[in-house]
């Protein structure tokens, strides 16, 4: 799409922060007022407008994507949406660990380890952790607990954590950044040490590292989303 304005502008309204086009507003797909909840997202979303070229490009603009989901598809059922993240908690990453190389189950259990702590503390849950990808039931308690924790949490950090979790494959991961201020290269890591191993194992051709690369980027815009959501 061409662009079309000249310069873009974050106002504020009863609804939030909304973004304006040579002063008018930016609407969603669904035609909604792109509203965001607080200063420091909206100034984020509209120096995205503002760095387009002579086209708009979507991929470009991944907090306006993430705003528009927020709005457009989550919010008009934001329970539902909370609970497809929450479900991941039944078959978490962290709780499936490798029963050899002895190397490997080592450094599964020092990162993944502090993670399944720091939840047990923040939310007071127990985890069954298992050898082995047969699936291990959790605690009824600990899947009502991590799903309270994420229904209450806004359209906008829903939009972000369930990327975050569907990249690592772990809730507890997706958790440990939006609540717990772990560092998000180091939760990455952790999450990507199964396939970190066979890399080293037996190499990596570069498709897999591009592909790696581009996942990585995205669970890092996730995070800064969410970071911004929440300041």
């Amino acid at each position: 799409m061409k662009r079309f304005y000249k310069d873009a502008a974050v106002a504020a309204g009863d609804g939030g922060y909304g973004i304006q086009l040579d002063g008018k507003p930016v609407r969603t797909p669904a035609r909604a007022l792109l509203a965001l909840p607080n200063v420091a997202l909206a100034q984020a979303v509209a120096a995205e407008w503002r760095a387009q070229g002579d086209s708009v490009d979507p991929r470009s603009m991944p907090f306006t994507g993430l705003a528009n989901a927020a709005i457009d598809r989550i919010a008009p059922d934001r329970e539902a949406f909370a609970a497809g993240i929450a479900r991941y908690a039944e078959t978490d990453l962290l709780c499936y660990r490798a029963d050899g190389p002895e190397a490997l189950a080592a450094r599964q259990a020092a990162a993944w380890d502090r993670l399944l702590d720091w939840a047990r503390a923040r939310y007071d849950v127990t985890f069954r952790v298992t050898q082995g990808v047969l699936h291990v039931a959790q605690p009824s308690e600990t899947l009502e607990r991590l799903g309270t924790a994420v229904a209450a949490f806004d359209p906008f950090t829903l939009a972000g954590l369930s990327t975050l979790v569907t990249l690592s494959g772990s809730l507890v991961c997706g958790l440990a950044v939006v609540e717990g201020g772990h560092a998000p290269d180091a939760v990455w890591a952790a999450a990507e040490i199964d396939e970190s191993w066979q890399t080293e194992q037996w190499g990596e051709d570069a498709e897999a590292a591009a592909r790696a690369a581009r996942r990585r980027e995205e669970f890092a815009t996730n995070c800064a989303f969410c970071a911004l959501t929440r300041s």
